[in-house]
């Protein structure tokens, strides 16, 4: 064995803290930093050595708002992200996780929702599922031959039906009791202590549940009253944890509550608060001012810990017909959703009635919207009909003498999910994208990778983050420097996060990304299709930019090098890990049947 498992030579060095980069050789020994050195490191005796000539080498990105709960057990690799440099994911968000309800109740809270065949989710739980409390599902995430690491909230609808059941946790009139809450809080406490980053909710009404049982109401969180709310946030609070939510979509918005959550002053601890979504909103554009400036005077007011995620590229959404969230938000496109049978809800997409329905929706000026509601902002990129493509419904609709609204139902009875269009709902503009991927109070994040599989597309933002970036060096008000656009995508989530990852000094975990800055140009911004095989080859929007991350690196190991992954990985092997919050993790991943003996830090079952 030689002195070094790998040497990255002669690489730009960004060690995640936002210092300056600078030339230098990195050695990596059992999955750790073990020199940076600004002269030549000797490589006779290194394993295998990385010629970074002219190239960024920089902690691996990370990746706060990802659901690939379903798909880490199905595609353990998660290939898609690994292709550009991500090297820790964090799952469980929105208050969906896989560990306490049913195969079938998860399957409810999570297909509609984030847009995956709940066929699908039921079938790999079923097969794979090997837990019931949040300890065992720590460690059989562990156990995986994960890609890249992985952390994890507890999600806030997973352990409401479990402890309350499905019936009275979706139901406005059920309120736990005091036996229940206790059994909430304690199941909490054990996901803490095994090492989970905090529980997850989500106050939107527009999130809703799959299945035939309940259908179409929505999520259990948006159920909760003040005493379960704050009873959870104490334990939070007091463990030093996060609340990852999302706020109600109302004319009479939630979103001073999480401030007041976050809140360090009456006596109390502050709790940290992740809530979605910074954004510059086509429906709402002066709404970008309150992004940009309201996080700061309130967490100076009420020396708070709050934070909002934004995604730093332009949020474009697409669609096959009418199979779109945004149409969950008003009441004609909530009911052509709530039907399954593609006969019956053409029968209803047709009726004189629905349409005046749904026109008085798309004109309402007053109700409150995610999306803009304009069908001459909606582009067709794909139909049956070539004379489609390339046209937006509003233009269809005057070529046709009729209304946008149903020149578009027209045209989803027609063809169905084979109409395929575009719209972008925000961050379209980029003097305020390049302010809010500059504020303090905003995290990078909310790609929502192993989500909404055919109609988003956001695993790479980091590496359009950095394009953005480096365009903007040569003008006279670049928004961020290539080291602190560094810091914002690693070591400034993983210290506020309490991970141990993003950063790339001496003694971190050897979790590297290496970047040619020749790479990032137009095609960081270019959309594919690929097949996903686990998933009976349903095809999802991705990213193809190989020639931006030339390596990326889990624990040492290379997984991903010059557009290939390595052989037999997620099948045989993987290097990722179970990432616990306020610890270390070092060394090889554990095998089925094994327990974690390095030390007793690495084992969370001793935390």
């Amino acid at each position: 064995m030689g002195s070094y498992d790998l040497v990255i030579r002669d690489g730009i060095w960004f060690d995640g803290s936002g210092a300056a980069a600078r030339t230098a050789d990195i050695g990596i020994r059992d999955g750790e930093v073990v020199a940076v050195s600004s002269r030549p490191l000797e490589v006779d005796d290194a394993d295998e050595v990385i010629d970074a000539g002219g190239k960024w080498v920089m902690p691996g990105f990370i990746d706060i708002h990802t659901h690939y709960d379903v798909e880490m057990l199905a595609a353990s690799a998660l290939t898609e992200s690994l292709r550009h440099g991500v090297t820790t994911t964090v799952i469980g968000n929105c208050s969906l996780t896989t560990i306490l309800a049913t195969n079938v109740e998860c399957a409810d809270i999570f297909s509609r929702v984030e847009a995956v065949p709940r066929e699908i989710v039921i079938g790999t739980l079923d097969e794979h599922r090997t837990w019931s409390t949040p300890t065992e599902y720590a460690h059989a995430i562990d156990k995986l031959n994960l890609g890249p690491n992985v952390a994890t909230f507890l999600g806030q609808s997973d352990l409401r039906i479990h402890v309350m059941g499905m019936d009275r946790a979706v139901d406005d009139k059920a309120k736990p009791s005091d036996a229940e809450l206790e059994r909430m809080i304690a199941l909490l406490n054990e996901a803490l202590d095994v090492g989970f980053l905090g529980m997850s909710a989500t106050t939107n009404w527009i999130d809703k549940l799959d299945g035939d049982l309940y259908r179409s109401r929505s999520l259990p969180t948006t159920f909760v009253k003040r005493r379960e709310f704050r009873a959870l946030n104490k334990v939070l609070r007091e463990r030093e944890r996060i609340l990852q939510s999302t706020p109600e979509i109302s004319l009479t918005p939630n979103v001073p509550k999480f401030f007041l959550a976050a809140g360090g002053r009456f006596r109390r601890k502050a709790l940290k608060v992740s809530l979605l979504a910074a954004a510059d909103s086509k429906a709402y554009p002066p709404l970008v001012y309150f992004m940009m400036y309201g996080a700061p005077i309130i967490n100076r007011l009420l020396n708070g810990v709050f934070r909002w995620q934004h995604l730093p590229v332009p949020f474009t959404v697409y669609a096959d017909g009418i199979d779109l969230v945004v149409f969950e938000e008003f009441g004609s496109g909530a009911a052509a959703l709530d039907i399954k049978d593609q006969v019956e809800r053409n029968e209803l997409l047709r009726s004189e009635e629905y349409r005046r329905w749904f026109r008085r929706d798309y004109e309402n000026k007053f109700t409150p919207k995610i999306w803009h509601r304009n069908l001459y902002d909606a582009v067709v990129v794909d139909s049956p009909d070539p004379a489609h493509v390339g046209k937006s419904f509003g233009q269809l609709a005057d070529e046709r003498g009729i209304h946008p609204v149903d020149a578009f139902l027209d045209l989803v009875v027609e063809h169905g999910r084979k109409i395929r269009w575009r719209t972008t709902i925000a961050n379209h503009r980029p003097k305020y994208a390049d302010k809010l991927a500059a504020n303090k109070n905003v995290h990078m994040g909310f790609g929502d990778a192993g989500a909404h599989l055919r109609n988003m597309a956001f695993y790479n933002y980091h590496l359009r983050l950095l394009e953005r970036v480096q365009s903007a060096q040569g003008t006279r008000k670049p928004f961020l420097t290539l080291e602190h656009a560094v810091h914002r995508l690693t070591g400034e989530l993983a210290d506020w996060y309490n991970l141990d990852a993003g950063h790339l000094r001496v003694g971190d975990r050897a979790d590297i990304v290496i970047v040619d800055p020749e790479g990032l140009d137009g095609e960081v911004h270019e959309l594919a299709e690929q097949e996903v095989p686990e998933y009976d080859g349903l095809r999802r929007m991705v990213n193809r930019n190989d020639r931006a991350v030339t390596a990326t690196i889990v624990n040492g190991r290379v997984v991903y090098r010059d557009g290939e992954f390595a052989d037999g990985l997620g099948d045989e092997w993987g290097p990722g890990r179970f990432l616990p919050a306020g610890r270390e993790v070092r060394g090889a991943t554990p095998r089925a049947g094994q327990r974690l003996t390095a030390s007793a830090s690495n084992d969370p079952a001793t935390q």
